[in-house]
């Protein structure tokens, strides 16, 4: 056996034990307080295999002490701490293990995924193996709500970096390896109408949410399901009583698409909106805030490698593509070899499923100190 892959197994209890502490630490989007405890707990286990520290907005960058005498260049492994669960969702929800599975809030998306990396690494210090380029893992505390502020952070260590490997869930209980994700963008479109008092003076009135009704119908049409693009208005609000004509209306619109060619086009059709009622008046705002995650050369070349090393872990690694985003859309725009979906194996993200298979996480950890090695 690969003696990566026997440490792994070796330490599989140790590996579940960290991945428990992860979890049990809840750590949600926009709760500073938990996201910097939860930093804190990965810097402790960290002692005396990484140096750690705070980059401003708490995202944490971790640079491993691994063997290897002359390093040139980086590679960038890329997560997050922050998850999509509240504070108070373990009273619940509690991490258990079950049915060859562990259980819990964020444990796929992605706890389970940090804790293997961190295995990885530590299997390459432990065994004296040595590795080629810095190892930097970046640890974001925004992702779940689009990297507003990790963003910039992001794009400059990508630039620094010869490949990025991004720790989120593979695809499916096969645990696919992801090589393009869609874009993906916000637009808010507000109407505003006419009030009137809708008994007594309703022809004055000029509705915006009837408006807004004519629009949705228009946009809902802009989803093109043979060219990848999906155009989703998922929340409106408008009007303040019902026996009042409404003078304001707005919806959000989720926008995905497979390129930016798809994303320019997708612009114009927004920006190009004219009013049914010509005594309404309607502005758009947004656009894409995730690039697209193109298949690249690059990527597939990156995602080849990976395949080849599984197949001496005895894993079958297969390629996919998703409809969500991730931080790893950024690095991937650069231009920068971007493989993605390295993490857990498991299903249920964001659900009350969410869960990861046990009998893979040996096996991801190989995979992920091998590519380490050979990049």
């Amino acid at each position: 056996m690969d003696k990566i892959l026997a440490y792994a197994h070796a330490r599989q209890e140790q590996i579940i034990a960290l991945i428990q502490e992860l979890v049990e630490c809840e750590s949600p989007s926009g709760h500073r307080a938990a996201l910097d405890r939860c930093a804190e707990l990965i810097s402790g286990r960290l002692a005396g295999l990484a140096k750690t520290r705070t980059a401003p907005g708490g995202h944490l960058l971790c640079e491993f002490q691994l063997p290897g005498r002359s390093k040139r260049g980086q590679i960038l492994a890329l997560g997050h701490i922050d998850t999509v669960w509240p504070v108070g969702t373990l009273a619940r929800m509690h991490f258990k293990r079950k049915q060859g599975r562990l259980w819990g809030p964020g444990v796929l998306d992605m706890k389970a995924g940090i804790a293997m990396f961190i295995y990885a690494m530590r299997a390459l210090r432990e065994l004296d193996l040595p590795v080629a380029r810095r190892v930097l893992l970046q640890l974001n505390c925004d992702e779940e709500v689009g990297s507003a502020s990790s963003r910039p952070l992001t794009e400059r260590q990508a630039r620094r970096s010869a490949a990025v490997l991004v720790l989120e869930p593979g695809t499916g209980l096969e645990g696919k390896l992801k090589t393009s994700r869609k874009g993906v963008g916000v637009y808010t479109l507000t109407v505003h109408g006419i009030a009137a008092h809708a008994g007594v003076d309703f022809a004055a009135g000029a509705s915006a949410i009837v408006e807004l009704a004519r629009q949705i119908g228009t946009i809902a049409g802009f989803t093109d399901l043979k060219r990848g693009v999906t155009v989703n208005p998922g929340q409106i609000a408008g009007g303040t009583r019902s026996n009042v004509v409404a003078a304001e209306a707005s919806a959000e619109i989720d926008v995905r698409v497979p390129s930016l060619g798809q994303a320019g086009l997708l612009h114009r059709r927004f920006t190009s909106l004219k009013p049914f009622d010509k005594r309404c008046r309607i502005t758009i705002d947004g656009g894409l805030n995730r690039p697209p995650m193109e298949r690249s050369p690059s990527g597939v070349a990156l995602f080849r490698k990976a395949r080849k090393l599984g197949r001496q872990l005895g894993l079958d690694l297969q390629e996919s593509g998703s409809g969500g985003g991730s931080d790893g859309n950024f690095t991937a725009a650069l231009g920068v070899p971007t493989l993605d979906g390295v993490g857990a194996v498991g299903e249920g993200a964001h659900a009350a499923n969410e869960s990861v298979l046990i009998s893979h996480i040996a096996g991801r950890v190989g995979l992920l100190a091998r590519l380490i090695q050979a990049i």
